[in-house]
């Protein structure tokens, strides 16, 4: 393993944040092909096609496509206890962190009589994509059911594909009953994501798709987003760590790898103002390595897009960390609470030595479902907004609309639309007799 060691001076690193901007990479045409033609497969004939795709990719069709509530209860008595715990450990800081986020409705009522408001409430029906097999992440269906709970969806859909055996995956089982998600349905890929955009006789159509999946899963949303709302458009994993010569090599060198084990596209980067803290995260890196299961992705991922930069200030790491907008963000300085105001591109931040990124992924609170590929300049997490919609209303007396009917007129005047101007116009008899 080969971790690019570089010191920043404004150019010298551009070259490599270019190399990992283009890990997310252009749309790849021949998926893109596959998917359309996936989509129109599912848009046309439904059921049918889904299964057909489910025995095509997974190997064989499952015991049943929609998992019966007996089989969810039962995977919730039969789970290890310690688990169980652990997870309801988790819903519980979750829900607590994201029942801060609820907005709230309002009705604004002016002394003319004019009154204004906005009403908000959860969406009707989401659906929530989780990966199955070896890629299962429990964690996944925490972090989407339980905002879109907050937010008052009333129905949550759930797809996943089945385990080459034919049944689903006990621990996801687990986490959506603990979760209350309504219906669970083993199916995976674009065809799953498509039977959900569209809906089918099964599965019912649903107003917004959530849940992380391979280039296939990802392109499907994205070629759907308008005909069904989604979350994000979701790029490979990423953190940054910035710290100075306070860290400790041990707990850098550890969280480096904690992302780079997703993926062999997922980047892990330090920042720091201490070139002998770089040198000896580069030899724990080597000794942590050593014994981990997924050696050869966090090998290949650190070699391709690690990389270890030193820069001379605090100030000067803060920049960078801005300009990458990183999905998870480490802050590793001696007073890391100083720096939360000037960190604003990211994903999430982490602050200090006892706050590693696996403490988001799993447990503290905020939201897991966070924005990759720079796109935190202008993307926010995962919450319960995300499952919220908004409607305004206005009302207006006659005397009200009078004293601003002349600005309104103009403003339609001026805008070449006298159908508005005249909508306005006829409720007030003199613009006629003028």
């Amino acid at each position: 393993m080969d971790i690019k060691k570089i010191y920043a001076d404004g150019t010298a690193e551009e070259e490599f944040f270019k190399l990992v901007e283009k890990r997310s990479g252009e749309t790849d045409k021949k998926v893109t092909a596959v998917v359309s033609e996936i989509i129109e497969n599912v848009k046309q004939n439904g059921d049918s096609a889904v299964k057909a795709y489910t025995e095509k990719f997974d190997g064989k069709m499952p015991q049943y496509y929609e998992v019966p509530r007996d089989v969810i209860n039962d995977a919730l008595t039969e789970a290890d206890q310690d688990f169980v715990n652990a997870m309801l450990n988790s819903i519980a800081n979750v829900t607590d962190f994201h029942q801060k986020q609820k907005s709230r409705s309002f009705i604004d009522p002016k002394e003319n009589g004019v009154v204004l408001g906005q009403r908000v409430r959860g969406l009707e029906r989401v659906g929530l994509y989780v990966p199955g097999g070896t890629a299962a992440y429990p964690s996944s269906v925490i972090m989407n059911a339980v905002p879109a709970k907050i937010a008052g969806v009333k129905e949550i859909i759930m797809v996943t594909p089945p385990l080459k055996d034919g049944t689903p995956n006990k621990d996801i089982l687990v986490a959506a009953a603990l979760c209350g998600v309504d219906r669970i349905f083993l199916s995976g890929g674009a065809q799953a994501i498509a039977a959900l955009a569209y809906g089918t006789e099964e599965i019912p159509k649903v107003d917004k798709i959530v849940g992380p999946g391979n280039i296939f899963v990802a392109t499907a949303k994205k070629l759907l987003y308008g005909t069904v709302d989604i979350d994000m458009i979701a790029g490979p994993s990423e953190i940054l760590v910035i710290a100075d010569d306070s860290a400790d090599p041990v707990y850098v060198a550890a969280d480096l790898m904690s992302q780079a084990e997703h993926d062999k596209l997922a980047s892990a980067i330090l920042v720091t103002t201490s070139e002998k803290l770089a040198d000896e995260v580069i030899k724990e890196i080597e000794r942590q390595t050593a014994p981990l299961e997924r050696r050869e992705i966090i090998e290949s991922s650190l070699t391709n897009y690690g990389a270890i930069l030193i820069c001379s200030t605090r100030e000067e790491a803060c920049d960078i960390a801005n300009r990458l907008a990183p999905e998870h963000l480490e802050v590793l300085f001696e007073n890391p609470m100083e720096y939360i105001g000037r960190l604003d591109n990211v994903g999430s931040l982490f602050l200090g030595s006892y706050a590693p990124e696996p403490l988001g992924d799993y447990y503290a609170g905020p939201n897991h479902v966070l924005p990759t590929s720079g796109t935190a300049r202008f993307f926010s997490p995962l919450g319960v907004n995300s499952f919220e919609k908004r409607s305004s209303f206005i009302y207006y007396t006659e005397q009200a609309l009078s004293e601003a009917k002349d600005d309104i007129v103009l403003f339609a005047n001026k805008e070449g639309l006298t159908a508005h101007a005249n909508a306005i116009k006829v409720r007030f008899p003199e613009y006629f007799n003028m």
